[in-house]
């Protein structure tokens, strides 16, 4: 049970945890931003109809072109709901690739192929639907309920899980929370060994390049960073020491190959030979965020980079793998073979 504490001239007074008034809000206020939910991922459809005569609350895409059916538990009791996404489940595995094309054009009113590079910043995958997950949304869910999502998730591997919508008042003002019933990305990690090829043993990285980020920063001083919110530096915990990974630039291609060295800090703590990261010559020296608030700042893991490439000479090829997520295990077999030699990898290294 999340609780909540205002601070007031130095003492901790809690905030009052109550229903939300209107549960339609929460619909619209995920349908304006999924990443509420923690979902990198575009909405495509909303009070989607099935072939049963029953409605998907919303429907939405994640950057491998897999759906993710969302649904609020509204007035329906707790079992209602969970065998009401498994029902809607067991529809949306059929949808072909011009079947959620279809679907997706009518709600957003444009090409889904524009849609998608627009929000990803990568080509639509020529397949759609491969995978599929649940996420139920609620204010609460019974213990029976739970134990029912726990199951279909640790036992079975369905990728379903459960997020909480919780308001609290203090004083005049409101704040919402969210929490999981199970974390996403263990409940993510279980489905994907049902559907997925292997593990290669290689991590795909994001370098993030840009506005706060700078590749001669990255190169020079042994780092790789994400920031701007948890939901993206929180990934880059799934790094230990030790673990090798390609580098990407986002809508160019791979320009980096290297092992971690230290796990996630936050940048402002991490060092080099010649001190803190923040006190060396830095091109990019919006990488400190200056003003931001802590869970806002920029995280960096070190790295031993053991082969890199000029930005303008990325590797890459047409149906290389690429993905939004910050980090995610690299199972595209095509992929790996072709990194391992552009990169003079020696596998067992």
């Amino acid at each position: 049970m999340t609780s909540l504490y205002a601070i007031s001239d130095g003492k901790l007074r809690p905030a009052v945890r109550r229903a939300l008034s209107n549960e339609k809000l929460i619909e619209d206020w995920v349908e304006a931003d999924p990443s509420l939910l923690g979902l990198d991922a575009m909405i495509i459809g909303r009070q989607v109809p099935t072939d049963h005569g029953k409605f998907i609350d919303l429907l939405a895409m994640d950057a491998t072109g897999g759906l993710i059916i969302i649904e609020l538990k509204k007035d329906r009791t707790p079992r209602e709901i969970v065998a009401q996404v498994l029902d809607y489940a067991s529809w949306v595995r059929t949808l072909t690739t011009p079947e959620v094309y279809e679907r997706a054009e009518k709600y957003l009113g444009t090409r889904l192929v524009t849609a998608f590079r627009e929000k990803f910043g990568e080509s639509i995958p020529e397949r759609l639907n491969a995978t599929h997950s649940m996420l139920i949304v609620a204010s609460e869910l019974d213990a029976a309920s739970r134990r029912i999502v726990e199951y279909l998730s640790e036992e079975h591997g369905l990728a379903i899980n459960t997020a909480f919508f919780n308001v609290f008042e203090a004083d005049g003002c409101e704040w919402l929370t969210t929490d999981f019933l199970l974390d996403q990305d263990e409940v993510e990690e279980r489905s994907e060994r049902k559907v997925r090829a292997p593990w290669s043993g290689y991590y795909f990285v994001n370098a993030g390049l840009g506005e706060h980020r700078s590749w001669d920063d990255m190169k020079r001083y042994g780092f790789i960073s994400a920031g701007g919110g948890e939901f993206y530096s929180k990934r880059l915990q799934q790094l230990g020491v030790g673990d090798e990974f390609f580098a990407y630039d986002k809508g160019n291609g791979y320009i980096g190959y290297g092992a971690v060295t230290r796990t996630v800090v936050p940048a402002d703590e991490f060092t080099t030979p010649n001190g803190p990261l923040f006190d060396q010559p830095l091109t990019e020296a919006r990488i400190k965020r200056p003003g931001a608030a802590p869970e806002e700042a920029e995280f960096a893991v070190g790295v031993e980079w053991r082969m890199t490439v000029d930005p303008s000479h990325a590797k890459r090829f047409k149906g290389a793998f690429a993905n939004q997520n910050i980090v995610c295990k690299l199972r595209d077999e095509a992929t790996v073979d072709f990194l391992i030699a552009e990169f003079d990898v020696e596998r067992g290294l």
